[in-house]
């Protein structure tokens, strides 16, 4: 039986033997279709009007699109307007993620926009168009010197964002609006919490009450909810304190258990690894040149904005919902679901999101909020807390990795790379342990993500296993990209050394593919001859670290650092090549590089979520901190360009941009992180 089909005859066992459970609803993914793309740009007396059919989120996709159509169109900037639909004006696109927009979306606009061009040129201004694809060649957009593609375009929403216009869902207003908030036990959701007592008549008398709502359908993951409704926002901290619930939650666990779950020697000794991305034969029981270890942790997705929705029902029980999601078509699937609504009685408005990085995926807040408004019969704000951000929402999983390497006339001959780690894509915050298990016969590609050694190798093994954690896991920016990354590019530094050889020329030596080559002769150009030793008590060192993203986007990293003699690393320039392919907008794609530079700043030096007392430890940035702008160093991107379509840019340079960083500590120190983020302790100067 082939895996695909095991895998549909295990689901339809699956859900027989565990009669009772509910399917979560599944998020559908459709490809960007040409067809689909005549639906997002329409003409109407003289004006064009594009329908954004991605999720702004501050990756800027809106100006890139309208960049595309403008071109594609010939005409005014001013002459297009784009707009952010609700999921009734147009048909269903998939979820914002995996650096997608302009790679698979780009190129059906400009089909669209095209026939929609040819028609206006034959005085056709009304009606319907079929669509007409054409190749990549016949595209004006992406020809050489194509006007509007290619260079700087002004930011739409940049006016609105710096005079603070209501872009946000958390800026929507409606007449009679009121707060809400659902409460759960202080643990892990993955835990069951049930509900033991409230003081309900204490929290009637909080100025500003309206309402305590108890339903099942507030229940997250395994804890159950109780929701609270009030007049003004500041009512409800009031209101919780007062309703004093007080909870049954069964099983706790530690940090260590966390630790122990994921320890990659543990699985070596014992289950051992289920899913191979190398599958090569390598001889274990001889010595190795290179044994390295490396450790990642658990780590937040930590956006500026926390997630909120709006949700207002009318007289006929049709429901209007205002969001902030990477995915407003799974919000009105999983709504309707669970409300009892067809398709045709719920728009779902999508907003400008205030960070995501593949956190706001699923639906949380956005059916809280329905809820709640359909309980008091009144439009509801729900706006998570900071604290609820960092312990009801998923995270990157930890993952723990030991590489192996054998090395021959200075040439690798075996690389072995194990690791163990948790769910991504089949998160664990929307899959029940009986699903999760399905899904476990076809590994998770998330967790795979940027294991591909990208260098020549006689023999290649890599293998993972998965473990189920008791804290939630799911994407984070690039998935499993920046720890694989992280591990593999510290091994092939620590090879390099063994060899006595040039960390840059080892990589230039072992490349396969010549656009990787090529972003590592870019970024070494850029940076140039390496620093002098400056202060005395300062150890200066770079490093170079480069990879693949989803086999078609490309980074190198070249990093500068200085550690003191207590230890504490600065970061003083961060260089990176970036390779995309057709570039439409270049300060946008510098962007998302800059972006990327500063994740793998804090994936390097500050990204960590501790767990106590059952659930996420951290409550607050001052407890879970993310990069400050006195820890940014200048950051250099240069864009290697060869034509071709363009590719993903959001997520590529953070396949290096933390390893860069650890192998230049290596160089200042003489150590090697092996467990991130990295302590100042391990770094501190010996006294002479």
């Amino acid at each position: 039986m082939k895996r695909r089909a095991f895998l549909q005859t295990s689901a339809v066992l699956g859900v027989s033997f565990v009669a009772g459970c509910s399917l979560p609803v599944i998020p559908k993914r459709p490809a960007a279709q040409y067809e689909d793309a005549l639906g997002w740009i329409r003409h109407s007396e003289g004006r064009c009007e594009l329908l954004l059919p991605r999720v702004e989120m501050g990756q800027n996709i809106a100006t890139a699109l309208k960049q595309v159509a403008c071109a594609e169109l010939g005409i005014e900037w001013e002459a297009l307007t784009v707009r952010l639909p609700h999921t009734g004006e147009m048909g269903r696109v998939r979820a914002t993620v995996g650096s997608e927009s302009v790679r698979d979306f780009a190129v059906p606009l400009a089909q669209a926009c095209a026939t929609l061009r040819d028609a206006l040129a034959a005085g056709h201004t009304q009606g319907d168009r079929q669509a007409e694809p054409r190749p990549l060649s016949e595209l004006r957009a992406f020809q050489p010197g194509a006007r509007h593609v290619g260079r700087a375009a002004a930011i739409e929403q940049a006016h609105a964002i710096v005079t603070g216009a209501p872009l946000y869902v958390a800026d929507v207003r409606l007449p009679g609006m009121l707060f809400g908030r659902v409460l759960h036990a202080p643990a892990s959701p993955e835990r069951t919490s049930t509900l033991a007592s409230i003081n309900e008549d204490a929290a009637r008398q909080v100025p500003g009450w309206v309402a305590t709502v108890r339903d099942e359908r507030l229940r997250l993951g395994q804890s159950e909810g109780v929701g609270i409704v009030a007049r003004t926002p500041g009512a409800l901290d009031r209101i919780e304190a007062a309703l004093d619930a007080r909870w049954h939650s069964q099983g706790g666990f530690t940090q260590a258990d966390i630790d122990q779950a994921v320890d990659v020697d543990r699985h070596l000794a014992g289950d051992g690894f289920r899913y191979t991305v190398h599958d090569d034969a390598i001889d274990a029981a001889e010595d190795w040149d290179v044994d390295l270890r490396i450790d990642v942790p658990l780590a937040a997705h930590a956006p500026i904005q926390p997630r909120a929705a709006v949700a207002a029902f009318d007289g006929a029980g049709a429901l209007d919902l205002w969001v902030g999601s990477q995915d407003v078509y799974y919000q009105r699937d999983v709504v309707c679901k669970h409300l009892g609504l067809d398709e045709a009685q719920v728009r779902v408005h999508g907003h400008r999101v205030g960070g995501a990085f593949g956190g706001k995926t699923l639906c949380t807040v956005e059916l809280e909020a329905a809820v709640l408004a359909r309980a008091v019969r009144q439009p509801v704000k729900l706006q998570w807390t900071r604290a609820q951000e960092f312990r009801q929402g998923f995270h990157r999983p930890p993952s723990s990795h030991r590489i192996r390497a054998r090395l021959r006339e200075g040439r690798l001959e075996q690389w072995w790379h194990v690791f163990a780690s948790s769910h991504i894509l089949f998160t664990n915050a929307g899959l029940p342990a009986w699903m999760q298990r399905i899904t476990d016969f076809v590994s998770d590609a998330g967790v795979a993500r940027g294991a591909q050694l990208p260098y020549r190798c006689g023999h290649r093994r890599a293998e993972f296993a998965l473990r189920r954690l008791p804290v939630f896991t799911g994407p984070w920016r690039g998935l499993g990209a920046g720890p694989n990354g992280l591990a593999m590019e510290s091994a092939i530094d620590e090879c390099a050394r063994h060899v006595g050889a040039d960390p840059l020329a080892f990589r230039l030596q072992h490349a396969e593919d010549p656009r990787l080559a090529r972003v590592l002769h870019a970024a070494a150009d850029r940076a140039g001859a390496r620093p002098h030793t400056i202060a005395a008590g300062v150890r200066r060192g770079r490093g170079v670290a480069c990879g693949i993203y989803k086999q078609t986007s490309y980074a190198a990293v070249v990093a500068e650092v200085e550690v003191a003699a207590s230890g504490l690393v600065k970061v003083t320039r961060l260089v990176c090549a970036h390779d995309c392919g057709t570039v439409i907008n270049p300060d946008q794609v510098r962007a998302q590089c800059e972006g990327n530079l500063v994740w793998g700043l804090g994936m390097a030096l500050s990204d960590r979520l501790g767990v106590a007392h059952a659930r996420i430890a951290a409550g607050s940035f001052a407890e879970a901190p993310i990069p400050s702008l006195d820890r940014v160093p200048p950051l250099e991107v240069v864009l290697v360009e060869d034509g071709g379509a363009p590719s993903g840019a959001g997520e590529t340079a953070i396949v290096a941009a933390a390893a860069a960083i650890a192998n230049a500590v290596r160089d200042a120190t003489g150590v090697r992180i092996q467990r991130f983020p990295i302590d100042p302790a391990l770094l501190k100067a010996q006294p002479a």
